[in-house]
């Protein structure tokens, strides 16, 4: 099991990062799941994600409370914003990216939803 984690934790972190440059592609979940992969399998890596200057606050974060910077959260709603007008611009047949749109809309739903501050009302470390 061991090096299936590994193999899941490199690949979401390649998805992570692919997610840098495109904007359809979300970079947070993929790294956090790559964290919780690198948990179960590679302490190295592990350890390199949580003290990667732009990895590691949001894992920090998310371990400590679930929390999203409202920073974050604005530049996931500015992309995906962008990529849905976008794919209305230019994908074929209509039906595919509004399938893409609802499941953004309901991804953006979920994020604002979360705290953006702890519980001891400190606020994210990015």
């Amino acid at each position: 099991m061991r090096w299936l984690y590994l193999i899941l934790a490199l690949l979401f972190l390649l998805l992570g990062i692919i997610g840098l440059f495109l904007p359809v592609l979300p970079t947070t979940p993929f790294v956090l799941l790559s964290a919780w992969a690198a948990a179960r399998s590679s302490p190295r890596l592990l350890h390199w994600l949580e003290n990667h200057t732009a990895f590691g606050p949001m894992i920090r974060d998310w371990r400590r409370g679930g929390v999203v910077s409202r920073r974050a959260k604005w530049l996931a709603t500015s992309f995906m914003g962008a990529s849905a007008l976008y794919m209305l611009y230019g994908v074929r047949p209509l039906w595919v990216p509004l399938l893409a749109i609802t499941c953004m809309v309901a991804t953006l739903w979920w994020l604002w939803r979360r705290p953006e501050r702890f519980a001891d009302g400190s606020t994210s470390a990015d």
